[in-house]
């Protein structure tokens, strides 16, 4: 048997948007996969019915689609030589084409003149679509095309200046978003008409369609954007009439759904614990806006286990039969439950695992899932008789022969908490044999490991390392209290952190305690940064992505000011000695571990001086380090960055284990 090599990622397959056809005879998903020549993605459309899947498409870059009909799929493309010819120019507009399940090539369906991606269909001829508008020229795509040729121009003579009036000025993923909205368009064909929902100022947010009307919600700023606030809006797609719903002025809403004769709206008042807080249920009368909560909500409703292999997203909530379908993280699992329309919540799915997206046929729920240590793959859930079958085996070939490490689970107390992790075991294990060992930290912190496939730890397990992972406190999938870590980063998780390697360690005395590596990502990275300087207990260690100074963080990170002052519980300019004491910068010092870190110069969410700080520090002390630094990536890099890009991660962490975990 062989092992999980570094590679093997640019073979696997990620399934994600899954959608079934209004009918529920059929459901559509796109299948996406690594070009390492091209050293991208390419994505395609396949369907599932009568319980076999076949490929629709196979231009790679088919994805953001929508149903029309019970037989037709609307997409955004860029098929025709006249249309790339318009690309190569500088243009920006979408086209749409129509693919008929019953054969033959896509056709051009309709094109709007700004860049947009899928289309929310609301009948055969009216569509919603969001697309990035100037706020400094917001009506730049209803302008002539001379008008548009001379604002191209101006472009390229700023192409080397940007002006930031607004925070935040970048978003990760996204690059510089300084005076862009997410503006929400209303689009009627027969003859088209394209009409702005929303004013230059206003960033549109979530939707939902309830009869005739579309509901969305709309928060405003000039200068800060709101971390709480938003209106709630209806437009009868129709008629064109517009109203507005409700105000919530003290509510943070993630996302609105249309559930029977109502809209719920999901959101937090941050009262409690903070951004991190779990949404609570409210409900809304359509016509009155009044608004009551239905459910105090104390687990999270989406979807937070940790892969690095998925490339791509489903929706977390979906309406079915007058109740409202969700995923939610459980401990380390991410399970299927439905809400009903007076709040109780029940389990469809617990499956050890992640359920990553579901759609409703007629006789089943088909579920995108990382189950069974298996890479994604499509399953069916019969509800009456809760038989859960694979039904596709889009990844069956690269693994097969492949040594997969089982999770082990593993238990301890800690800190007076109890704290669940899990342990994989090296390839060929052999009890009488000394082994080093790998911790893994993950990121969020509000997210979780959990016993699903993760190739890094694949490889590493394959190459005889021990792998142990935890979710310590402020981790998801528990509630509030446990994931509130406000004001003690650094304090209780990095307890459980130690508590469990220890525990590990004495588990399995075969791993050489003087060999045990450690690395994180992101929350992960911070933690590697705090852990160094606290502890010379690892024999290296992989800082990925990281934070290193909360100040520092406050002012350049998209997310700044307002993540770090409310983790820390110390606002910048009134407290920026709490800022600086959970600061791992503070600690650089104490460091003797030998340190590698990995950064992207396009992480707008840790950004690059985080990772440039902590490792200046240690070259200035002549510790051990090293800093690659990959071009054009971003926070993502370790999940869906360039293919061989990730590739050059694996081999940069991997090896600096290798140097530093030899065997003495």
């Amino acid at each position: 048997m062989k092992a999980v090599a570094r590679d093997d990622i640019l073979r696997y397959r990620f399934l994600s948007e899954l959608r079934a056809a209004p009918d529920g005879k059929r459901a559509a998903f796109v299948v996406s996969e690594a070009n390492a020549e091209e050293n991208n993605y390419e994505s395609r459309l396949w369907l599932y019915e009568n319980g076999e899947v076949r490929q629709l498409t196979d231009l790679g870059q088919e994805r953001g689609f929508a149903w029309l009909d019970d037989e037709l799929l609307v997409f955004p493309a860029c098929r025709s030589a006249k249309e790339k010819k318009r690309r190569e120019a500088g243009e920006s507009f979408t086209s749409y084409y129509l693919l008929d399940l019953h054969g033959g090539e896509a056709r051009h369906f309709f094109a709007l003149p700004f860049a947009a991606g899928a289309v929310r269909v609301l009948d055969k001829t009216h569509f919603a679509v969001s697309a990035s508008v100037d706020k400094s020229r917001p009506e730049l795509w209803n302008a002539t095309e001379e008008e548009k040729e001379k604002a191209r121009k101006e472009q390229k003579e700023e192409k080397d200046y940007e002006v930031f009036d607004e925070k935040p000025f970048w978003f990760n993923g996204a690059g510089v978003r300084n005076g862009q909205r997410n503006t929400l368009f209303l689009v009627s064909l027969e003859p088209l008409t394209i009409t702005a929902l929303t004013s230059p100022l206003e960033e549109c947010g979530s939707l939902a369609v309830l009869g005739d009307e579309l509901f969305y919600t709309v928060s405003s700023w000039n200068v800060k954007m709101p971390m709480f606030g938003c209106e709630l809006r209806a437009v009868n797609w129709k008629t064109g009439e517009k109203r507005s719903v409700c105000q919530e002025d003290g509510l943070s809403v993630s996302s609105v759904e249309a559930v029977g004769e109502e809209i719920w709206l999901f959101g937090t008042t941050g009262e409690r614990y903070g951004l991190n807080e779990n949404n609570w249920v409210w409900r809304v009368d359509p016509k009155t806006g009044e608004r009551a909560l239905l459910r105090k909500e104390e687990y999270s409703l989406y979807n937070s286990v940790g892969s690095d292999c998925r490339f791509g997203g489903c929706r977390s909530m979906a309406t079915y039969g007058g109740m409202l379908y969700h995923l939610t993280t459980r401990e380390g699992n991410c399970h299927l439950y439905r809400m009903s329309r007076d709040g109780s919540d029940e389990p469809v799915l617990t499956y050890p695992g992640s359920v990553e997206g579901f759609a409703f046929l007629n006789d089943a729920i088909l579920l995108i899932g990382l189950l069974d240590m298996r890479l994604q793959e499509l399953y069916t859930l019969r509800t009456e008789t809760g038989e859960l079958k694979r039904v596709s085996s889009f990844n069956e070939s690269v693994m097969e022969e492949v040594y997969v490490a089982e999770p082990e689970a593993i238990e301890i107390e800690s800190a007076g908490l109890k704290i669940g992790g899990w342990i994989l075991k090296p390839k060929d294990y052999d009890p009488s044999r000394h082994y080093p060992a790998i911790l893994d930290v993950h990121g969020g912190p509000k997210t979780v490991y959990g016993p699903v496939f993760y190739h890094e730890m694949q490889l590493w397990a394959g190459m005889g390392y021990f792998v142990f992972f935890c979710n310590p406190k402020g981790s998801d999938g528990r509630d509030n209290a446990f994931m509130d870590i406000r004001g003690e980063y650094g304090v209780t998780d990095y307890q459980n952190l130690m508590d469990f390697t220890d525990a590990v360690l004495a588990r399995y005395p075969q791993i050489d305690p003087n060999r045990v590596c450690e690395t994180g990502g992101s929350y992960g990275g911070f933690m590697t940064n705090w852990i160094i300087g606290h502890t010379d207990r690892f024999c290296c260690a992989a800082s990925q992505r990281s934070i290193s100074n909360w100040i520092s963080f406050c002012g350049t990170s998209d997310i700044g000011y307002d993540f770090a002052s409310d983790q820390n519980a110390a606002e910048l300019f009134s407290a920026p000695e709490k800022l600086w004491e959970r600061s791992p910068l503070k600690y650089a010092g104490n460091v003797k571990t030998p340190t590698l870190f990995i950064h992207a110069d396009e992480d707008y969410r840790c950004p690059l001086e985080q990772g440039l700080q902590m490792y200046s520090a240690l070259a200035e002390r002549e510790v051990p380090t090293r800093l690659c630094l990959f071009h054009g990536e971003n926070h993502e890099l370790s999940r869906s960055g360039k293919p061989q890009h990730r590739l050059r991660r694996l081999k940069e962490i991997t090896d600096w284990f290798e140097t530093y975990s030899k065997e003495k």
